[in-house]
């Protein structure tokens, strides 16, 4: 059983947690092997998150008086937690592929910037791009119309070139 110092422990790992968290979500983790979540939580590690096995009476202590306390109700029966902590986007595609890998688990909530998410609104930040995905959709917009520009002139230079091509071939003929 559980030692005191050990659940304190748990709340104090969870409240560090969601003091640099920029997303919370809250999935249940049923019939997942011990490999499985290992291999979930290196996966969001990747992505600058953690992914913690938790109680529902620890997890509610630890969000209590927090902007993740809006998941208190969604703590029932099994769960994990995901937290994201640079990205908000990466933690929800990482857990939506990998629960469509393994046809297991599901997202319960989420919790963004103190808001409560339910499990669909969860499901389709997965499918927002990633900041790095928007900078670069961001800077091709920025750097079309220069490019544009540039083909402009280019085009106009090549043609008055050959055009004085034609010009000098035709008075040396």
């Amino acid at each position: 059983m559980s030692t005191k110092a050990f659940k304190q422990d748990k709340v104090s790992q969870i409240k560090e947690n969601i003091d640099k968290a920029q997303v919370a979500i809250v999935t249940e983790y049923k019939g997942y092997s011990v490999e499985e979540i290992t291999n979930l939580r290196r996966a969001l590690q990747k992505e600058d998150g953690d992914y913690m096995v938790t109680k529902n009476t620890l997890a509610k202590l630890a969000v209590k008086n927090t902007p993740y306390e809006v998941l208190t109700e969604s703590f029932k029966g099994p769960i994990a937690i995901a937290f994201g902590f640079g990205d908000q986007v990466a933690p929800a595609k990482a857990l939506s592929k990998f629960i469509k890998d393994t046809k297991k688990g599901e997202i319960i909530a989420a919790a963004l910037d103190g808001k409560l998410l339910s499990a669909d609104e969860a499901k389709a930040l997965a499918t927002i791009p990633s900041k790095e995905e928007i900078y670069a959709k961001m800077l091709g917009c920025v750097n079309s119309p220069a490019t544009g520009i540039v083909g402009s002139i280019n085009a106009v230079m090549a043609s008055l070139t050959r055009a004085v091509a034609a010009v000098r071939d035709q008075k040396s003929a």
